[in-house]
This record gives C-alpha cells, sequence and structure tokens, in this order.
C-alpha cells in the first residue's frame, strides 16, 4: 500500500489534532487508517545557531504513521509565518488587499523555509509515497522537491478561498506564486468559484490555458484543478446532550451560537451590530434570546488582530451595556477556546448557528452545528454568502454579512419559523453534510492525485518523442558526413538525449 505524505504548516500529535477540530481531524482520521507521515513545524521557535534547526525528529504516531517535524528560527516566524503567510497571502486571499503588507520584505524568508523543509522532506520520501501538501504556507514545496528530483505524485490543498485574478495579481511576486502551483500534479480547491478563480489567474497572467481533456496548461506544465468540499464526521456531533443552566440568561431563552477564531474575515463585528439591530428593532425579544460568541485568540502579535479584539470587546460591552439587566447579558462574548465535545453540546442546545464571515474557504462549524441538531427539533443556521459552505448548505437562511438589516430580520425569521420547516431542512443539510463527509474528502482527493499523476507522466513521454526524432534525424545527417556506422550514430543520439534530460529541471519536461 502506498505511503500518504501529508505536508501542512503545523503538525500535531493525532490526540490533540482530533480535539482540536477542523481539517486536523480529517488528517488524523485519514493517518489512522492509512500508512503515512505527517510533515511540517513542531510549533517550537529557536535561535539561528540552535544545533537542532535542521535535525528531523521522526516519532512514531497511532496505527503505522509517523510524525517528522522541525522548528523555526525566530526571523523565520516572524518572515514566513506572521509575515508572509499571514500579513500577505491570507489578507489578499481573503480579498483585503488594503491590510497586506507587499513592501515589508517577507518573500525571501518565505521561499527560504519552503526550500529547507523541501531538503528535509526529500530525504524522507520513498519511491511510492504520494504526497499530499496542504495550505498557502507552502505552494512553492512542489517546485522545491521536483527541482530535487521528487518525482512522486504531489497534490496541493488549498483550505482558504482563491481570490479574484485582479486581486491575486496585485501580490508583486504572483508570476513565481502561480508557477509553482504548476508543479503539482493536482490542486484543490474548496468551491466551484476558487476553481474558476485559479484558472482565470492563470490565463490573466499570460501562462494558462484549458487543454481539451478539463486540465491546464500552464508554464509548460500540465496539472488538473478540481473542487473538494471539506466536510465532516457527523457522527462526532449526532447525538450531544443539550446544554442547560448556561448563566446569565434565563432558563428559557434562545440562544445563538457563534464560533470563530478571533479574525477579520470573520465578519464578529457585523455579527454583533446586526444582534444589537434586532434587539432595538424587534423588543419583543429583549430577554428571550442570548448570543454566545466564543472567538479563540489567533496570531495576536498582528496588528490587524489587536484591532478586530479591541472593536470586539467595546462592541459587546455597548450593547450590553444598552440592553443588559441584572440577570440578563444579551450578548455573551469569550475570548477563549472550548472543548469540542462542550461545543457540540451547546450548538445542540442553540436555537441558531450564526455564521457570518466577510470570506471563508468553507467555514466547517457551520456543518458541525447542522450535525449536532436533534433531529425531531432541530435548530436553524444563518450562515453568509461568502462562506464556502453556502455553496453547499442552500437550505441554511443565506444572508450577507455586509447588510446588518437583512441579518436582523434573519435571527427574527430563524426563532418564528415553525417546526415543520425546520426539521426539512435540516434533513436536506444533513444528507449533503454525511454524502460529502470528512472521508469521501481524502478519498476523492487522493484518487484524482493519483490519476492526475499518471496523466502528467503520460505526457511528459508524449512531450519528449518530437526530441527523441530531431535527435535522430540530426544524428542520421552527422552519420552520413562522418561515415560513421549506424550503430554508432544511434549511441551518439541516445548520448545527447540524456544529456538533455538532464539539463530539464528536475528531469521534467
Amino acid at each position: 500500500m502506498s505511503r500518504i505524505v501529508v505536508v501542512s504548516n503545523r503538525v500535531m500529535e493525532l490526540r490533540r489534532a482530533t480535539q482540536a477540530g477542523g481539517v486536523a481531524v480529517a488528517i488524523a482520521d485519514l493517518l489512522k487508517a492509512k500508512p503515512g507521515l505527517w510533515f511540517g513545524w513542531n510549533g517550537k521557535v529557536v535561535e539561528e545557531d540552535d544545533a537542532g534547526l535542521s535535525d528531523i525528529k521522526v516519532r512514531k504516531a497511532a496505527g503505522q504513521s509517523a510524525l517528522a517535524t522541525l522548528p523555526l528560527t525566530a526571523e523565520e516566524h516572524r518572515d514566513y509565518y506572521l509575515g508572509y503567510s499571514n500579513s500577505v497571502l491570507w489578507p489578499v486571499f481573503h480579498n483585503r488587499l488594503d491590510l497586506a503588507h507587499f513592501d515589508a520584505g517577507f518573500y525571501p524568508r518565505y521561499m527560504g523555509v519552503n526550500k529547507r523543509f523541501a531538503a528535509a522532506l526529500a530525504s524522507l520520501i520513498q519511491p511510492d509515497d504520494i504526497v499530499w501538501v496542504h495550505d498557502y504556507h507552502l505552494i512553492p514545496l512542489a517546485v522545491e522537491l521536483r527541482r530535487l528530483g521528487i518525482q512522486n505524485p504531489i497534490g496541493f490543498y488549498l483550505h482558504i478561498p482563491v481570490p479574484p485574478p485582479q486581486t491575486f495579481l496585485a501580490i508583486p511576486e504572483y508570476a513565481d506564486l502561480a508557477q509553482a502551483l504548476a508543479a503539482y500534479d493536482l490542486v484543490g480547491l474548496q468551491t466551484e468559484a476558487d476553481v474558476s478563480n485559479l484558472i482565470q489567474v492563470f490565463k490573466d497572467s499570460g501562462q494558462g490555458r484549458i487543454l481539451q481533456d478539463g486540465r491546464v496548461l500552464a508554464f509548460d506544465q500540465r496539472l488538473s484543478i478540481h473542487r473538494f468540499p471539506v466536510g465532516i464526521d457527523a457522527r462526532d456531533f449526532m447525538g450531544a446532550t443539550p446544554v442547560r443552566n448556561l448563566v446569565q440568561s434565563p432558563s428559557d431563552a434562545q440562544r445563538l451560537i457563534g464560533v470563530d477564531r478571533l479574525d477579520y474575515t470573520k465578519g464578529l463585528p457585523q455579527k454583533l451590530r446586526a444582534f444589537g439591530r434586532f434587539l432595538e428593532k424587534y423588543p419583543e425579544y429583549l430577554r428571550k434570546v442570548v448570543l454566545t460568541q466564543i472567538a479563540p485568540p489567533t496570531r495576536e502579535s498582528v496588528e490587524a488582530y489587536t484591532d478586530i479584539r479591541q472593536q470586539l470587546e467595546a462592541l459587546s460591552g455597548k450593547i450590553n451595556g444598552m440592553f443588559g439587566e441584572l440577570d440578563w447579558v444579551p450578548i455573551h462574548y469569550i475570548h477563549r477556546s472550548a472543548p469540542r465535545d462542550r461545543l457540540r453540546d451547546i450548538y445542540r442546545a442553540s436555537r441558531i448557528g450564526f455564521f457570518t464571515p466577510l470570506r471563508d474557504g468553507m467555514n466547517l462549524v457551520a456543518k458541525e452545528y447542522v450535525a449536532a441538531q436533534a433531529p425531531d427539533d432541530p435548530g436553524v443556521p444563518i450562515l453568509s454568502r461568502f462562506a464556502g459552505a453556502a455553496e453547499q448548505l442552500v437550505d441554511a437562511i443565506i444572508v450577507n454579512p455586509y447588510n446588518v438589516e437583512e441579518m436582523a430580520d434573519a435571527i427574527k425569521q430563524a426563532l418564528e419559523m415553525d417546526k415543520a420547516e425546520r426539521i426539512a431542512r435540516y434533513e436536506r443539510l444533513m444528507s449533503v453534510i454525511r454524502t460529502y463527509d470528512s472521508a469521501v474528502w481524502s478519498a476523492s482527493f487522493l484518487a484524482t492525485l493519483e490519476a492526475s499523476a499518471e496523466e502528467r507522466s503520460t505526457a511528459r513521454i508524449s512531450a519528449s518523442t518530437p526530441i527523441h526524432a530531431a535527435l535522430a534525424k540530426l544524428a542520421e545527417a552527422a552519420r552520413r558526413s562522418s561515415g560513421l556506422p549506424a550503430n554508432d550514430a544511434d549511441a551518439k543520439s541516445a548520448a545527447e538525449l540524456k544529456a538533455a534530460s538532464r539539463k530539464r529541471p528536475g528531469g521534467r519536461s
């Protein structure tokens, strides 16, 4: 059986990954079921001259899998992780050019970390391995592996959205990034809109066109680009026990739940304003509803994240001051993470799941909320049209997160929706969630990657045929002019072909 080599910016113990939620759960489940290796950063930051900087720590994990990790230096953490990854690529891919630090000089170290990771990983790759690279931190990894002679199937999955071409092309290094993506056999994306945007990026950069077989020819490389929406394992959330008697609200109050990392892409200020507007517009619901917003910290050393935290704390305080009473606080704002099993029970106790990102690759929390509901009395998800999940979860109440009035009215609609409609919506939503679960996501990606790699290998062989013919003609002409026997000319031709192949980067045509 082929080994799956998963590469991501951060690696964690499989047991911790299962509790962390999101995509980490799917990766952990995959590596428990199949022989594999999870490679990436171990979360540690060391000094430049640390003796352990280049040491790969390999240790056994669950089943037949292992973890292989490296640390980052303080400079790499600053420029590769906080810098280029999260202060250039993250805002641009979420359509926030105003927050991107293009001129900060982060790019060389971003490339340097990818080169260092590629060199370390190449020593661990076995001939039959299938390599699956995850997310924007590691876009150049495949091209660096190819330069080191790695010809294994290499796929890339982007968990965040692909921006419109005009936004992508604003990145000073856009051509390098596009060429790096072309080194993969398969690029997997969350939505059809993402697929369309990436294909258009290749076209608008002047280096791409669609082939008759549906693949893309870019920078003289053939690659496949497909949609693979990330799913969850619904069984992890079914059978939840509703949380009772949560403090600061009457026992019969209806709860809205939001769970989002503290990030400017999540539409958190818009959500709080919409809830405040709902209380103002429909005062009959005072003391009858409460919004619990869980917003765990993330990248707090980046200035934009400090700003969003201050904004949320001010908004929640203002709304609580305007509408709260001694025994009822309308907004419970919690700036820390909650255990996954605890979240499952809070989802079950919440009449509304409130998910309003301004831009999001998928938003798995919306799927988790639906899966946790009671089939005979389910709650209602309110979901931003700009979340990738909106392409699948069409039976949620879909809203524009920039429209506060629309979101306020959506809260009222969800609270007043009769049970029959809630059940009908829930059943259709669950059908989608069960059909496109985490196991289907990983299996379909890996199957497509193997097929795409085979097609790419065939294309390389086909592309070399004209070279064979041209060299044969040259050899024949040389033989006639020099009087060499045919077998000597053929030997010369073969030597020339081998030399030409060596000159191509990574031995690829």
